[in-house]
């Protein structure tokens, strides 16, 4: 049986988990200078993260009885992570990254009402889950400025 409002709100975190990991993981090939190790490693963790969780929030969506969106094109209508520039100095990678945490914070925040509206606790466990994640990304991110 679907839950419509859940599944919509949980295809946004889907959108903006994927563009998450698609920006960490080019800040992560192109950061430089003096913190590149630090920072590479960082990126990298969080973006491994993220490919575990876009597996994990698709899984969600298939288990409320829908398809999980799967194209740049599902994506891009519903996504509010921006593309990231691969051309930035690291310190601006860094903060980047630290707000959008903020960015998918609100996602999933809009899908954990939607879960507690529909009183859906397995939801509202991951969801809650992801949020901790999140949280803790952005508190490493700010820390590496």
């Amino acid at each position: 049986m679907s839950n419509k409002p859940v599944v919509e709100t949980l295809k946004k975190v889907l959108a903006d988990s994927y563009a998450l990991y698609l920006k960490t993981q080019n800040y992560h090939w192109n950061v430089e200078g003096p913190h590149f190790k630090s920072l590479h490693e960082l990126f990298e963790e969080q973006y491994t993260d993220l490919a575990t969780a876009i597996d994990e929030i698709a899984e969600l969506i298939r288990t409320l009885g829908e398809k999980a969106p799967g194209t740049w094109r599902a994506y891009d209508g519903v996504r509010t992570v921006k593309d990231g520039d691969e051309n930035a100095d690291a310190a601006t990678m860094v903060q980047d990254l630290a707000d959008d945490q903020d960015v998918i914070r609100k996602t999933l925040q809009q899908a954990l009402e939607a879960a507690q509206n529909a009183e859906d606790e397995v939801v509202i466990g991951a969801l809650v889950d992801r949020m901790s994640v999140h949280s803790k990304n952005r508190w490493m991110l700010q820390s590496s400025l």
